[in-house]
């Protein structure tokens, strides 16, 4: 489209573009081309006003030039040179008023186009159409996070970000996963027609597998269990808030932490939720595979509730402000907060922080800023299937930076997943001086500060025992205990048997 501009105006209006700040790309924020559309949008309503404004004027000059019309034949001076002035000025408004009509029609049209360009995109990735583009980078990131044992072969490192976005966002793909389900299947088809296939397909089918093979892992009731408080010096930074994150993992299963500040005059709680935690898939620690189920198809409604009862022990009364920072898993945990209206009825949600969590599908309340940090090597954050929206308050980091597994250790789910490389990426988010960026780190800034002094307290979520019927065929008399199952997930001996359970299952 050709580049318009209002006369005299000192040349066209550029878009924000992103500071060339290193080995990462930025999607959204304030610098978005999407929300720079909407401003311009807003611009274009704006002149659409002043040209009905304009075009009273001319109503009127033309009102005027008819009621002179009589007197042109007088003097010149008083005559038809003022007939001539009033009929230009008329011509002068009606010649602004047209191009101030043709500018905002223009943006509309760019708007437009962008919206479309926008719509493509996601049919080609719903569709797998471009998939073809995504095999020179997947071989590379292959080979940097190491070809897999083809005696043991992981399939999660054949993936990476993109490759696996557009996998799971296929909605052929994901039809066929649930067409042995016929409920399923007719309810992953009523999806993509009424969403125009705009919304993730892997919700259906995680649930799918939950009702029809894996009743196991269908999500129950969470409880938290307080612990004991202390006093933490803080970086408020989101480097600092996500090696909070692995503080809570190293601390053992199962665990979340509270934070509790003050700044500007105000207390605010940060909650900090931990990544997967594999183990005994369905038992009493939340955050274990079972809770990547609960996560992706049942929006944390179990884990939620966990997290407002760890708040108003911590002592968050209603209308508090909080902010959620989750890594892999507990990234999306923390984003479901975002559309919790339970969660958002009592408290006062100001901000997201995830890492290499796949949340492209939550779509938060309108007001509540997030800031997603992704690695193109890290198939994590695309097994969704859904790109992260472009909006104001939502920034989206792609760090590119190539990364490997470090000698002599495991590759787990692949370099790209390591949370240490995602806190060196935050290092870098936080000085960059792109616009996106740095008005998102101080919005985060603006809730919690830039860190010192806050009180911590770490809470253990509990999973409640399987019903009865998952426990068919164990032995004559077994009932799970819940006050056993609370002191196996917090790391105490049951009652009455004088012993630790062996080991913590920490994942490495």
């Amino acid at each position: 489209m050709a580049e318009v501009t209002p006369s005299g105006s000192g040349g066209p209006l550029r878009p924000l573009e992103a500071a060339p700040d290193g080995h990462f790309s930025v999607r959204g924020g304030v610098a978005g081309i999407a929300f720079q559309l909407e401003e311009l949008a807003a611009g274009a309503r704006g002149l659409e006003d002043l040209a009905r404004d304009l075009a009273a004027v001319e109503v009127s000059a033309h009102r005027i030039w008819t009621e002179l019309v009589p007197y042109q034949n007088d003097p010149p001076s008083s005559g038809a040179e003022a007939l001539t002035a009033v009929g230009e000025g008329r011509r002068a408004v009606a010649t602004v008023r047209e191009e101030l009509q043709d500018i905002g029609s223009q943006i509309q049209a760019c708007q437009r186009e962008y919206e479309e360009a926008e719509q493509r995109t996601l049919s080609h990735l719903r569709f797998g159409t471009d998939s073809l583009k995504l095999v020179l980078p997947q071989l590379v990131d292959m080979h940097l996070g190491g070809f897999p044992n083809p005696y043991s072969p992981d399939l999660s490192r054949l993936l990476n970000r993109d490759s696996t976005e557009a996998l799971a966002g296929n909605y052929p793909f994901i039809m066929a996963l649930v067409g042995a389900n016929p409920e399923r299947a007719l309810e992953a088809a009523s999806l993509a027609v009424t969403s125009e296939m705009q919304g993730p397909g892997i919700p259906i089918f995680v649930r799918m597998l939950v009702d029809g093979l894996m009743p196991h892992l269908k999500p129950r009731e969470v409880k938290a269990i307080g612990g004991t408080s202390s006093n933490v010096l803080l970086d408020a930074s989101p480097a600092g808030l996500l090696s909070r994150a692995r503080s809570v993992d190293e601390d053992g299963k199962g665990k979340i932490e509270i934070l509790k500040t003050a700044s500007g005059g105000h207390e605010a709680f940060i909650v900090v939720v931990p990544g997967t935690q594999p183990g005994d898939a369905g038992g009493p620690n939340p955050f274990d595979e079972a809770g990547i189920v609960e996560a992706l198809g049942y929006d944390s409604e179990h884990t939620s509730a966990a997290i407002r009862e760890a708040l108003q022990q911590a002592g968050a009364e209603a209308g508090s402000q909080v902010v959620a920072v989750g890594y892999s898993q507990g990234g999306i945990h923390a984003m479901n907060l975002s559309q919790d209206k339970a969660f958002l009825a009592e408290y006062d949600l100001k901000y997201v922080l995830t890492a290499g969590s796949p949340v492209g599908g939550i779509n938060p309340e309108p007001g509540i800023s997030s800031l997603h940090l992704e690695h193109r090597q890290d198939w994590v954050p695309g097994s969704e299937g859904a790109i992260n929206p472009d909006t104001r308050d939502r920034v989206t980091v792609t760090l590119e930076n190539r990364v490997l597994t470090p000698l002599g250790e495991a590759p787990g789910l692949g370099p790209g997943h390591r949370l240490t490389n995602y806190e060196a990426g935050a290092r870098v988010v936080s000085a960059s001086s792109d616009p996106s960026l740095t008005a998102s780190t101080e919005a985060l800034a603006g809730v919690v500060g830039t860190g010192g002094a806050a009180m911590a307290t770490r809470f253990q979520l509990v999973r409640t025992p399987k019903p009865q019927h998952y426990f068919a065929g164990l032995s004559p008399g077994f009932e799970p205990d819940i006050r056993t199952v609370e002191g196996n997930a917090a790391g105490r001996a049951p009652e009455g048997t004088g012993r630790a359970p062996e080991g913590n299952g920490r994942r490495r």
